[in-house]
């Protein structure tokens, strides 16, 4: 098969959403699906070479082809199915934040396995298209959200089999997502974390993310404030997440459900009541934050991913 046009292969559309992982206690487990999207049409490329044109969020970088993890990811899919990858031609439109903890690299893994499937003719199942990403990501929270929608709980099994469980149906709460203006890698946020934790904070935790999930199934609010707090992962990351010691003790107050960091950070997402003044609620948020220029996206709980 040649890597150059191929005339025969059909267009794909993808339209992949942001996701808020680590969600409060639920460290590698609990993704939160927000309607914050990379959207992409795929074609084959008429000129046999790699184009992408991407417009949004950071749009300069989702067209950089020498540092792409959506084409690395294509490219070496197939290569390791023993297919020559077609050259693909990506009209692209970005609204996820990248470096910030909301699932971006999630989404163009996703994306890459997405196109491999399709272009290389692979004949993958869909649970065959989430088990190789969540493998490639090497946890499966971000990439079984953005997959799934809603909220949705995942684990890695044996010979990384991944199951997963969501909660879309009673979830009509809305999210604010504050932005810091610099970014912070996984891999460094990853880092802060030790190696040990004591029982008593394996416990609290435990016992916050079984809460959390029953407050997404049974759409109970009430229960945030206290569901979303975590001995895990978010002390230690305090230092390099500034937001958060200055936005957590908001949760709980009139019209803000829960705080937690989104991802491995920094930005830090905010689950609100729909019938909050969202004015006012930015306004408390900047003057918590000490930021009266803060980045505050609006957004809500978005559903699975779409491809066709």
């Amino acid at each position: 098969m040649s890597s150059g046009t191929i005339p025969h292969l059909a267009p794909l559309h993808l339209r992949l959403p942001a996701t808020s992982a680590n969600l409060g206690p639920g460290f590698d487990s609990l993704g939160l699906a927000m309607a914050l999207y990379l959207t992409i049409d795929a074609t084959v490329s008429p000129t046999g070479a790699f184009q992408i044109d991407a417009t949004g969020r950071n749009a300069d970088l989702c067209s950089d082809l020498d540092n792409n993890l959506i084409l690395t990811t294509y490219v070496d899919v197939l290569a390791n199915a023993g297919r020559l990858s077609p050259r693909l031609h990506l009209t692209l439109h970005n609204e996820i934040p990248l470096g910030m903890g909301c699932g971006s690299s999630a989404a163009a893994l996703l994306a890459g396995v997405f196109l491999a499937t399709h272009f290389g003719q692979l004949n993958w199942t869909p649970q065959q298209i989430l088990e190789e990403a969540c493998r490639r990501e090497g946890h499966p929270d971000n990439v079984a959200a953005c997959f799934c929608g809603g909220m949705t709980v995942s684990a890695m099994a044996a010979s990384n089999k991944v199951k997963t469980a969501t909660y879309n149906q009673n979830i009509n709460w809305n999210l604010l997502l504050a932005l810091p203006a610099a970014s912070l890698s996984t891999s460094k946020a990853r880092a802060l974390l030790p190696e040990r934790y004591s029982r008593a904070d394996a416990v609290a935790n435990v016992q916050a993310t079984a809460l959390l999930v029953s407050a997404f199934a049974q759409g109970r609010g009430d229960l945030l404030a206290t569901a979303m707090q975590d001995r895990i992962h978010q002390p230690y990351r305090m230092e390099a997440c500034p937001l958060l010691p200055r936005l957590l003790p908001l949760s709980g107050t009139p019209g803000i459900l829960g705080v937690s960091l989104s991802g491995a950070g920094p930005s830090v997402l905010l689950i609100t009541v729909p019938s909050a003044s969202v004015p006012q609620l930015l306004s408390i948020i900047r003057n918590a934050a000490q930021d009266p220029a803060l980045e505050i996206v609006q957004t809500t709980v978005a559903g699975p991913a779409e491809y066709r």
